[in-house]
């Protein structure tokens, strides 16, 4: 295939023609990927704050696209750990995880994402994650690591953890709740610990450990009869006190779920009166949905501080089976003569009334079969607003990640890689994914390195891959249901260890230590901001380009002198150099441009302060690499007025990209073309000869030339 423009719409046809010897290595690896796949897919949904289910979406259709318009033919796409964290991190402040709400923004930001990145790719700027220093990744990883896994302690542990606007309070609240830990299911998060850490030391079982874990530990659980829930209404609770806390929680949740109702439909009477251009009705609507708002805030402010009591409770409940309603008593208050079922309850949510308990490990439950259905997003104009800015962080973050492994793996395979046409490819991953009940995709470390291992050649192997996940919801989801959710978190656990690299934290700091210190701040900016990570992100990178405006506001400058070998070096660095008394010769090295531009000056008119007698200024313009307008306009201005005063300007060294912009703009006229040398010394020798006599002496000029 040799047509550019059709390869340009469709670069999956450069994979043909094919061999049988390829396609058969393309679906091996694909199989292998897809096996490893699954369970880490439902792990990573769990961090996002969706149906575990949805993780197996998102290894599907936008695993597919990304293949067959990516650029990489090794690069995996599909869930990955730091894209769904920032993915709950976004949604969480505006809906409650889980929820239909929540699962509608996770489909509308992948579509945002998508979108982000497909224009980018389209109008070549690929370039532009450049812009997000490696300092500031390197800081926000570590953070994020850190963040994902104390995000799992309550899968880990089975207790109970709050919501809240800082992670770090939810966090720290949860410590309060250690008493309560549920202790078979920290026996099974040790058991799948121990199980995936062993398997791994046996190379033959190694890349298959983590299926193994899920598939021991499923039998386990269905076994053992890990697994308890009911459901009750409050009623039912014996504690006059308890019964008034969860039924006062149960009824303001249900007003809070109306008054949401009614000012998203006040916000779009607000819209409606926008388009019709009536001022009065507009403010009237808008101070009436900012009151409910407040109301809300209040109200929610209220639940909070029950939940916070409710967590806290443990029943014992009547005899009798789990899917019936019975009598909820609080541990160690049962009456004589009742018999209970020798377990201890504790409320996980109340929800449309209904008190949801456990009284054992959580499990994944039923996934629903069958492939996931064609949805439209919800497009709201105010979930888009407030998802904006999230939704270029997190495009920009997964076609970082996507585009240093795909870099990683065409180091490998010689392969050539194109940054624009990769983040088009992420792009309809994120865009048709949207539309088939999808949330962000991203390229995947673990899936590209297990597809490179495999002996993938082409995307057919992602190809491949998605249809073993189609596989899996058609025909395997049913035996999915008793999956502890604590085996998904030890996978979570060990999946971002990587990501914890303090080796490269403290190896930035030796390098540079502003760029130590901008991975640092983004590193705790991140941790003090979670869930909202994309101020990390923001103020990280923010802070870097401030720190390299500040570096070049001030480059270094080098009064010269002759060394012994006859080489112009600087005085500072090493003193007692001859210099001239007709000549000051400096070194700027850095470009002449507006931040620095006034440096550059008061440092020439202190050298001629320090030296009232020299009729020479030798600019040394090596390094010189740019000259802006500021720049041009400061320098003929110098020029001028130094020639003014008896002292001409010399330059040596000038780049052509100067030159251009002197020639342009007529300052090279001005400073003349015997005033322009090609080296140091061309131009010390020429203005030696303009001095004739009167500097015979100067040893300066006696030293022996460069060789």
């Amino acid at each position: 295939m040799n047509n550019p423009l059709l390869l340009r719409i469709f670069p999956f046809l450069a994979w043909f023609p094919i061999s049988s010897v390829l396609l058969r290595g393309d679906i091996i690896a694909g199989i292998t990927g897809a096996l490893v796949l699954v369970p880490k897919a439902m792990a990573y949904a769990q961090l996002s704050g969706l149906p575990v289910y949805y993780g197996l979406y998102v290894a599907f259709i936008p695993a597919i696209l990304g293949a067959l318009w990516g650029s990489s033919r090794q690069l995996s796409t599909g869930p990955v750990a730091i894209v769904s964290l920032m993915t709950a991190a976004a949604i969480t402040p505006l809906a409650v995880p889980f929820s239909e709400e929540f699962i509608g923004l996770a489909l509308l930001l992948a579509l945002m994402v998508g979108l982000v990145q497909l224009i980018l790719g389209l109008v070549k700027l690929g370039t532009i994650v450049n812009f997000v220093s490696h300092p500031v990744i390197l800081g926000f990883m570590n953070a994020a690591a850190v963040i994902i896994g104390l995000s799992q302690l309550d899968m880990l542990l089975g207790i109970p953890k709050g919501r809240s606007d800082s992670f770090l309070y939810d966090i720290w609240e949860m410590f309060g709740y250690l008493s309560q830990t549920h202790l078979p299911t920290l026996a099974m998060s040790v058991f799948a610990l121990a199980l995936m850490l062993g398997l791994k030391k046996i190379p033959a079982l190694a890349k298959l450990s983590v299926l193994i874990a899920v598939v021991v530990t499923i039998i386990v659980s269905a076994t053992l009869g890990f697994e308890h829930k009911t459901r009750n209404a409050p009623g039912q609770i014996v504690d006059l006190a308890a019964q008034e806390l969860v039924s006062a929680y149960a009824m303001t949740d249900q007003r809070i779920l109306r008054m949401g109702a009614e000012a998203t439909a006040l916000s779009a009477q607000t819209r409606q009166a926008k388009k019709a251009h009536d001022a009065r009705a507009v403010a009237d609507l808008e101070h009436d949905v900012e009151l409910m708002k407040l109301d809300i805030a209040t109200l929610d402010a209220e639940n909070k501080e029950r939940m916070h009591a409710i967590r806290k409770l443990k029943f014992e409940r009547g005899k009798g089976e789990e899917t019936a309603s019975a009598a909820l008593y609080l541990q160690g208050q049962v009456p004589a003569g009742i018999e209970t079922d020798a377990r201890h309850w504790h409320i996980k949510k109340i929800e449309k009334g209904e008190v949801k308990l456990v009284g054992g490990g959580d499990v994944v439950g039923k996934v629903p079969a069958g492939l996931p259905a064609f949805r439209l997003p919800t497009l709201s104009l105010d979930a888009m607003l407030q998802l904006l800015s999230a939704a270029f962080i997190i495009a920009l973050v997964a076609f970082m990640e996507s585009i240093s492994m795909a870099k990683a793996l065409a180091a490998k395979t010689k392969q050539r890689l194109d940054p624009n046409q990769e983040l088009i490819g992420q792009g309809l991953a994120n865009i048709g994914g949207a539309f088939f009940q999808s949330y962000p995709a991203c390229g995947s470390f673990t899936g590209s390195a297990i597809n490179l291992q495999a002996g993938a050649k082409t995307g057919f192997a992602m190809v491949f891959n998605g249809l073993f996940v189609a596989v899996t919801l058609l025909f395997l989801t049913e035996y999915l249901y008793h999956l502890p959710k604590a085996t998904l978190a030890i996978i979570i656990l060990l999946a971002v260890t990587s990501l914890i690299t303090p080796k490269a934290l403290k190896h930035t700091w030796q390098a540079s230590r502003s760029d130590g210190f901008v991975a640092l701040t983004t590193f705790v900016i991140t941790l003090v901001a979670a869930p909202h990570l994309d101020k990390g992100i923001m103020i990280g990178g923010g802070l870097a380009i401030l720190l390299y405006l500040y570096r070049t506001m001030k480059p270094r400058v080098a009064q010269l002198g002759r060394f012994k070998d006859g080489t112009l070096r600087d005085i500072k660095v090493n003193p007692g150099l001859p210099t001239s008394p007709h000549i000051i010769a400096m070194r700027f090295d850095g470009s002449l441009y507006f931040a620095n531009i006034a440096f550059f000056e008061d440092n020439v008119l202190e050298l001629v302060a320090a030296k009232p007698n020299a009729k020479y200024l030798l600019v040394v313009g090596d390094a010189i690499n740019q000259l802006d307008a500021s720049g041009e306009e400061v320098v003929h201005h110098l020029v001028e007025r130094l020639r003014e005063g008896g002292i001409e300007v010399v330059f040596s060294g000038l780049k052509k990209q100067i030159l251009d912009v002197m020639r342009a703009t007529g300052l090279f006229d001005l400073i003349s073309q015997d005033n322009i040398f090609a080296t140091e010394d061309q131009a010390i020798a020429a203005i030696y000869e303009r001095l004739g006599e009167e500097a015979h002496d100067d040893l300066f000029c006696l030293m022996p030339a460069r060789a």
